[in-house]
């Protein structure tokens, strides 16, 4: 199987972001493409000043940032990624519209392009089902933030080849990136135990066990986590950790899984986090306030 030259990322947002900034580290050509062309534009912003944050660390050094933004480039239409040697896919947590997305490219297809879902949730081989190349496809789920979380989850499709699985294992490392491999479950590995925590958490809020505050503070000095269960939710993004409730769910059909009244009376309001301004906390002045 060819080596990996160049890479397309469709979707612009913080994951697509992150995604075509370790690659473009990492020496590979990068086209980007989202449905809103500003979008783009804004990545590439958010791509240079994190670029920009590593030199002023040492992690990186200028010339380094100076020759991976110079090998990322926006796609303004879906079918230039079609001549890429990887397609991800990195669009919002939602099936169907992966799987537009996935039929929509692959009429722009070259033989030999393999593709990816960085979904963090749904069946790889439902979505590798809409393409024509289930053989081509597979799971390469980034964590977030992308450049500075080290692991990727591989997943296999009931369809997916050897060597397909072997060029995603290989491309992943050469990102400085360790694997773990993951059965097509639904949320697979990191979401199958993270989300269903931060879920708790939130049932423990609706209760009145706890306030806002004091589940985090909990969790940060009694179980040690860097961040408290519901600032990690604002974090992530409270309608992809709802997404990912429902696709645990609806794919193991156990209770314990069902998403918790209050999260979906937040994602109802609009309040998903960090990026809608206010989630369980509010961030629209100097520092978070907790919403409860």
């Amino acid at each position: 199987m060819a080596n990996i030259r160049t890479v397309g990322v469709i979707g612009a947002g913080q994951m697509g972001s992150g995604i075509a900034h370790v690659c473009a580290l990492a020496g590979y050509d990068v086209l980007v493409h989202d449905v809103a062309p500003e979008r783009i534009a804004e990545s590439l912003k958010l791509i240079n000043r994190n670029l920009s944050r590593q030199v002023a660390r040492g992690i990186v050094s200028e010339s380094d940032m100076d020759g991976a933004l110079s090998r990322i480039r926006p796609a303004e239409s879906l079918a230039i990624i079609g001549a890429t040697d990887l397609a991800i896919e990195a669009a919002t947590e939602n099936e169907e519209v992966k799987k537009q997305i996935f039929r929509a490219l692959q009429p722009h297809l070259s033989d030999s392009t393999l593709l990816a879902s960085n979904t963090s949730s749904i069946s790889i081989t439902r979505l590798a089902s809409a393409t024509d190349r289930p053989e081509r496809f597979i799971g390469l789920h980034f964590m977030n933030p992308v450049p500075l979380m080290k692991l990727v989850e591989i997943i296999r499709g009931i369809a997916t080849d050897a060597g397909t699985y072997e060029v995603a294992v290989a491309f992943a490392k050469s990102l400085g990136k360790t694997t773990a491999n993951a059965e097509d479950f639904p949320a697979f590995i990191v979401n199958r135990v993270l989300v269903p925590m931060i879920n708790e958490a939130i049932y423990t809020l609706y209760e009145g066990v706890g306030t806002v505050d004091a589940i985090d503070t909990a969790m940060k000095l009694g179980a040690n986590h860097p961040m408290g269960p519901l600032e990690l939710g604002d974090f992530i993004g409270l309608d992809t950790v709802l997404s990912i409730m429902n696709v645990l769910h609806d794919g193991l059909a156990d209770s314990k899984y069902r998403p918790c009244p209050l999260l979906v009376k937040y994602v109802e309001a609009g309040w998903l986090g960090r990026k809608a301004g206010r989630g369980f906390y509010d961030y629209r002045g100097e520092r978070p306030v907790p919403t409860r």
